[in-house]
């Protein structure tokens, strides 16, 4: 799949990926900067939503956010990366669709390509789930929806602020598409 082409690969045909709104943002930036503030440090990585990962021969995923844990091996600096992070996040989306897709579809690719870790972090529900690779599925490990998560399965030393997280997500508007009022 060409580097620029937009969607995720499924089957080989490519899929167009959600419209990810300013909550679905807010979300992901947070998150960077909170697991980037904690890896930096220690010579892993984090990546945002556009990296193509190849999870199998005619698929293709785009994670939200992904993390490299130190000691890995070396990272591709262009194209379709081949190598499973050790963290894959998907911030779910509201669509019934959407959602399927995250929790399902995503989970079975991720599981298959060898992620350790699957993060779900769901704005509506207000929930972080983590999840552990258990042979080519995945077991629930955590559920949070406030406080500190501290420890972070897999990664120790980093702890995650879910009340500052949402309070991040409550500080946007409740306007809804359409309105233009100023």
């Amino acid at each position: 799949m060409p580097e620029d082409d937009p969607g995720e690969l499924v089957d080989g045909v490519l899929v167009e990926e959600e419209v990810p709104d300013l909550t679905h943002e807010t979300v992901i930036v947070w998150l960077v900067g909170t697991v980037r503030a904690w890896i930096i440090p220690r010579r892993g990585f984090v990546f945002g939503s556009e990296a193509k990962f190849a999870v199998g021969p005619r698929r293709g995923r785009k994670p939200d956010v992904t993390v490299y844990l130190p000691g890995g091996p070396p990272l591709p600096r262009r194209g379709v990366v081949r190598v499973p992070p050790d963290v894959a996040v998907e911030v779910v989306s509201p669509t019934s669709k959407d959602r399927r897709r995250d929790r399902r579809d995503k989970a079975a690719d991720y599981a298959r390509f060898g992620v350790r870790w699957y993060w779900l972090i769901d704005p509506e529900r207000r929930t972080l789930e983590i999840l552990a690779l258990a042979g080519e599925r995945y077991d629930l490990l955590l559920e949070a929806t406030r406080g500190v998560v501290e420890p972070v399965p897999g990664c120790a030393g980093l702890s995650l602020d879910l009340d500052a997280l949402w309070a991040e997500v409550d500080r946007l508007g409740d306007a809804s598409p359409g309105d233009d009022e100023q």
